[in-house]
């Protein structure tokens, strides 16, 4: 370790410190003042902010962390340009970080213990603080969103974060102070996530628990599994339930990984590219040695009326590249390429099988 990296390390005060911040902004009375102030304390030094993030991920564990508004004070905390504010923080070379905490502490209705002491044990003191002032009160925000056979539709979330639903696809969005939750009931989604330390982002889908801070992925949701693919960044997988007294099975993707979760737990972590990830966003399937059961219930989106395999070719595989812009020539184009029949005997369902002699 080098002397930078030692200096760079948070002492405890700058945790103290982070602490005493993270109640201020929370507050009503948060002033224009007490925003230069923490801008100047931040922009200090590296270890300012490590600090702050590591109170904030702190407070986070508890459960009682409320959002902070951290678009505007904390630009790192949103990692995309379209959510980043147009003015940057100003930096004042002659201040330091204790004389900017105990500028904007002038007049705070807190208790004089969170500017000293061990740091962890201010936390727990404010969280309950905080817990009683603020989080009882928090509002919770739901909205469903929808799609049509057919219909692909962007959704931008009022955290900055942004979500599109592939056709026949509905999502349920609660947001509240301390978390981000998101629920989706049946199609695909591609989310977005802006970076919110504070406060995680969580997807459940069918068999599947998703945690994010901020990243890419995609979510599959079929009637057997769900699939999850990444596109950058790290995504938390789990399972949703497990057998009575098991600790359900966790697994941690970073970019171009995938991975199925079912009844029956999780699937080996496998490959994937952003190509194959987001084909559906482009209006196409594009599949590399994917058995055809897979395959059609990515197809079956589109169908208006459904498609399944015989027991007998469920497992042969299937490449290429295929449009989605007529889903009935697709499907006899995946029939013609595996040398299967279409049975059309069922009005509500197509079976593929094999050929007659």
């Amino acid at each position: 370790m080098n002397p930078q990296e030692v200096q760079d390390v948070p002492t405890e005060d700058r945790q103290d410190q982070a602490c005493a911040w993270i109640a201020r902004l929370r507050s009503d009375a948060l002033s224009d003042a007490d925003r230069r102030a923490f801008a100047r304390w931040i922009a200090e030094s590296p270890s300012n902010r490590t600090a702050f993030d590591e109170m904030a991920e702190l407070w986070g564990d508890l459960g009682v962390l409320s959002r902070l508004p951290l678009d505007e004070l904390y630009p790192e905390s949103v990692p995309t340009a379209r959510h980043r504010p147009s003015t940057p923080a100003i930096r004042h070379r002659h201040s330091t970080p204790t004389a900017a905490v105990e500028s904007a502490s002038d007049g705070w209705n807190l208790p004089q213990w969170l500017m000293g002491g061990s740091a962890v044990a201010a936390c727990l003191g404010i969280a309950l603080w905080i817990g009683n002032q603020w989080l009882q009160q928090a509002p919770t925000q739901q909205q469903m969103y929808t799609t049509a056979v057919g219909e692909i539709r962007t959704v931008d979330l009022p955290d900055g974060s942004r979500v599109k639903l592939n056709t026949n696809s509905e999502l349920i969005v609660n947001f509240s102070r301390e978390e981000r939750r998101t629920k989706l009931l049946r199609g695909e989604a591609y989310f977005d996530v802006a970076r919110q330390t504070s406060r995680p982002f969580t997807v459940s889908a069918g068999s599947a628990n998703i945690r994010v801070l901020g990243t890419q992925f995609n979510v599959e949701r079929n009637p057997d599994n769900t699939r999850v693919s990444v596109t950058g960044g790290t995504v938390a997988v789990s399972e949703a339930r497990t057998a009575s007294g098991l600790q359900p099975e966790s697994v941690k993707l970073t970019r171009n990984q995938k991975v199925s979760v079912s009844g029956s737990g999780l699937s080996d972590v496998g490959r994937t590219s952003e190509e194959e990830a987001l084909d559906w966003t482009q209006g196409q399937l594009v599949f590399d040695e994917t058995p055809l059961n897979e395959a059609l219930e990515e197809l079956n989106r589109y169908l208006k009326v459904p498609a399944a395999a015989a027991p007998a070719v469920g497992d042969r595989t299937l490449s290429g590249t295929f449009e989605l812009t007529d889903p009935e020539s697709t499907l006899s184009a995946i029939a013609a390429a595996l040398g299967l029949d279409q049975d059309h005997s069922d009005p509500h369902l197509t079976l593929l099988s094999p050929k007659r002699n």
